[in-house]
């Protein structure tokens, strides 16, 4: 039997707080790497130190297929500006798309890379491309040195408007999205809208389910300007995406420097809207969907739940899977019904929630709506409710 020991010492616990700030600009531009476009050498610059600064290129290579004179510039603009920064070696071009999360192959090559050519807490990764490379490049960048300077470079509208401009890093491990992170906030943020032009309609159209997210739960002006605008979005209309990236950064910006939680120490993720269902519905697809498909189908959802827990008006539910449907996304895949009389069942949709719940720190905190604009936490839920959410969108989606 355990018997605790007594103690003559009456030394008191010591207390240490530790505050530490973090400033970073999301900078909007066209020709990034255009040798009279001078901004990604004045951010290297901007830290007042002289000598020039190792930078590690890494690239996704599906934007080459777009891009093929990306590394060329790249090449062109380093020599130009060789006064403030040296690439430290030829780029690294990774997978695009959510398979560089999936292979640790990407994170050891960027390692090596890094020790390699000796950069050090004061040198830069620079990662261009959407945003699972930049997911990836950050974690790489954060864990090397505990934290080289990280450049994010979004080429698709995701990563323009919502996983660039964040201080989240991550790849999957164990079959779970994002199991293996970190915090750090970028160095600086580059959005080169010339990127988008070179999108198809799939990656265009997915960053703009995270507009959608944001909108419904922060600013409902927003979201009536995504509604009224959906078919010039659809069609592809770079004015109105250029103003919908601005306002969609903008408002994540505000969330995460304004909530009293940037690192998520608690349990409270409201930005995150709809993502328990999308990264449950991303592996379950085996990837197949794309983040910003699978996050439309996890909005249409948990706003159909809030519906049938009368949280909001009828009018509502079908004003937002209207302009979902609108943008040209499916809000219905037969992944949804899997197994659903087994909760717990790995192929179970359900199981999403207590992946969510571990992922946050074991108290199970979603978000709901409870009016356009005003999002609500939840720590319970109903799934015979959900269930019936499911089998609604299902009617929903073939009647559409």
């Amino acid at each position: 039997m355990y018997t605790k020991q007594k103690t003559n010492l009456s030394l008191q616990p010591l207390n240490q707080c530790v505050r530490v700030t973090f400033n970073y600009d999301v900078h909007f531009t066209r020709g990034l790497f255009q040798l009279n476009n001078p901004l990604l050498a004045q951010v290297i610059a901007a830290n007042g130190e002289t000598t020039p600064k190792k930078v590690l290129a890494v690239v996704d290579g599906g934007l080459l297929e777009y891009q093929d004179e990306l590394l060329q510039k790249l090449s062109v603009y380093a020599q130009s500006y060789g006064d403030v920064f040296t690439l430290s070696s030829e780029p690294i071009i990774v997978s695009g798309g959510e398979t560089v999360k999936n292979e640790p192959k990407f994170i050891e090559q960027i390692h090596q890379s890094i020790n390699i050519a000796g950069l050090c807490r004061h040198s830069y990764v620079l990662a261009i491309g959407g945003g699972a490379v930049l997911d990836m490049a950050g974690y790489a960048a954060t864990t090397a040195h505990r934290g080289i300077r990280l450049l994010r470079v979004p080429t698709t509208v995701l990563g323009q408007n919502d996983s660039g401009v964040g201080v989240k890093n991550g790849i999957n491990a164990f079959g779970k999205k994002n199991f293996l992170g970190t915090f750090m906030p970028p160095y600086a943020v580059l959005n080169d809208l010339d990127f988008l032009t070179t999108l198809d309609d799939r990656d265009w159209r997915s960053g703009i389910a995270e507009a959608v997210k944001v909108a419904l739960i922060k600013d409902a002006d927003f979201f009536d300007f995504i509604m009224t605008y959906a078919d010039k979005l659809a069609n592809r209309d770079m004015d109105i995406m250029e103003k919908l990236i601005y306002r969609c950064s903008q408002l994540h910006l505000e969330h995460i420097a304004g909530s009293g939680d940037p690192f998520e120490m608690g349990s409270s993720r409201p930005l995150d809207f709809g993502h328990w269902a999308a990264h449950k519905l991303e592996h379950l697809t085996n990837y197949s969907l794309r983040h910003g498909e699978a996050v439309a189908i996890g909005i249409a959802l948990d706003s159909t739940y809030s519906y049938l827990k009368g949280l909001i008006l009828q009018s509502e539910w079908k004003r937002i899977l209207g302009t979902l449907k609108k943008l040209g996304f499916t809000l219905y895949v037969s992944e949804l019904a899997e197994q659903l009389h087994q909760p717990d069942h790995p192929h179970c949709l359900f199981r999403g929630l207590t992946e969510f719940r571990e992922h946050l720190g074991g108290r199970l905190t979603i978000t709901l709506l409870e009016g356009i604009g005003q999002g609500m936490e939840v720590n319970q839920v109903d799934l015979s409710l959900y269930k019936d959410a499911i089998l609604m969108l299902r009617d929903w989606e073939l009647s559409h």
